[in-house]
């Protein structure tokens, strides 16, 4: 079967599934986007534990796929002098995103129902 006529993505373009929780994460915090919010968004709404070290690679590797870019915040005190890095999202990113799940979409699309009735 052919994928969706102009839906060919090239192997490697889809994004994998820590990387969309990833993407999504600074996407839906916004401004307020560093690594420690980001690994508590996807544990609340992923109900995932994740490694904050994991976050972190996963935020440098998005960056260097130019799918994120980083800011520094102002230095603080509380952090020992030290300012948080805040992630944004590119129009790359968000364009990849999109696509990586609609193509997960696809891909699950009737899945839920076929389990319901083999179970059934």
């Amino acid at each position: 079967m052919k994928p969706p006529e102009g839906r060919r993505v090239s192997k490697g373009r889809n994004l994998g599934e820590f990387e969309i929780l990833v993407l999504a994460a600074v996407m839906r915090l916004g401004p307020e986007a560093y690594g420690v919010a980001v690994r508590e968004e996807i544990a609340a709404r992923a109900a995932r534990d994740v490694a904050i070290g994991a976050v972190y690679a996963t935020l440098d590797r998005l960056e260097a796929k130019g799918l994120v870019t980083a800011r520094l915040g102002e230095a603080t005190a509380r952090r020992g002098g030290r300012a948080k890095k805040y992630f944004d999202v590119t129009a790359e990113g968000a364009r990849r995103l999109q696509e990586s799940a609609a193509a997960m979409g696809r891909m699950l699309d009737g899945v839920v129902s076929w389990t319901a009735r083999r179970a059934g």
